[in-house]
């Protein structure tokens, strides 16, 4: 009987080695969206645009000693980046997410078989993160935020948060298997122009209220289709600020003559019920500005989640 129950209690303590070791490390929280990447191609321009229109303040990249970053709050900004002499249509260069725990994310994806760096990176600003491309082909980063040398200020910003960060896809089923399958995005919202077709899915990060946008292209493949224009492109890969009142900010905009470049005649109803006014930086980067909650019922689907707070 003794042996039986050393036997038993060997086989039960093997069973729970197995189970640790096929459930592989925990995969650390996924907060928000930290920031978009595009290109310019006059610097000078798109400066006025991110720093006078929208309002942002402008600071060092230490990412990138190329590049600027226009910052709506401490830990969110658009990051713009000198345009590539082959970008072709292309301008957008990289979206990305806050993580608690950048090191342990990237072992997380490596674990789960996913093609990650060997090390995260760090900057002068305290930030370490590193990056990966998603089914598709978008590059993806995860940012862990470090100690500031400098908050932002921001004070004549339009918004201090950017909820969503919408990109091109073409197929649904591929992404949610690295968004959703690994990360752990959830399931938000989706709808499209009309009823019967699904143009735009939504889901938040995992830990967080902010949310990742897939434009959905349709067809097989990936990247970008050679029938698709730039100014589609710039519509397609675009970020979100969220407004109390998208109606009030335009007001304010119109007030202080900061409506400059392409932009939407005024504000309209988005199909999810939310108000929403369209800008475009110089090279055709969509900026949507938001209402945090919806003031009319959806189309297509209901809300399965929060909404982002300011």
């Amino acid at each position: 009987m003794h042996k039986k129950i050393l036997a038993l209690g060997f086989a039960m303590a093997m069973m729970t080695i197995s189970a640790g070791a096929q459930s592989g490390p925990e995969r650390p929280k996924i907060l928000a969206v930290s920031h978009i990447a595009v290109y310019a191609a006059n610097p000078a321009v798109t400066d006025h645009y991110y720093r006078v229109v929208l309002g942002a303040e402008k600071a060092p990249d230490p990412e990138n000693a190329r590049g600027v970053r226009y910052m709506f709050s401490e830990d969110q900004w658009v990051e713009v980046l000198p345009l590539p002499a082959d970008a072709g249509k292309n301008r957008l260069d990289h979206i990305a997410f806050t993580t608690s725990d950048a090191d342990g994310l990237r072992k997380y994806l490596a674990e789960k078989g996913w093609h990650a760096p060997a090390a995260v990176k760090a900057d002068k600003s305290g930030d370490h993160w590193f990056e990966v491309f998603d089914p598709e082909g978008n590059r993806v980063q995860f940012v862990e935020s470090g100690a500031r040398l400098k908050s932002a200020d921001a004070p004549h910003a339009i918004s201090h948060h950017i909820i969503h960060v919408g990109i091109l896809i073409h197929d649904r089923a591929t992404e949610d298997t690295f968004y959703r399958g690994l990360l752990g995005f959830r399931p938000y919202w989706y709808g499209g122009m009309h009823d019967d077709k699904v143009d735009w899915v939504s889901q938040q990060v995992p830990d967080g209220h902010d949310w990742l946008e897939y434009m959905v292209a349709g067809g097989p493949g990936k990247g970008i289709p050679d029938s698709m224009s730039e100014q589609t492109l710039g519509v397609l890969n675009h970020f979100a600020l969220g407004e109390a009142s998208v109606e009030t900010t335009f007001k304010t905009l119109q007030a202080d003559n900061r409506l400059e470049g392409r932009h939407d005649p005024a504000p309209k109803m988005g199909r999810d019920g939310k108000m929403q006014f369209n800008m475009y930086d110089p090279d055709g980067t969509r900026a949507e500005l938001m209402n945090f909650h919806a003031t009319e019922k959806p189309c297509c689907s209901a809300f399965t989640a929060e909404d982002p707070a300011q």
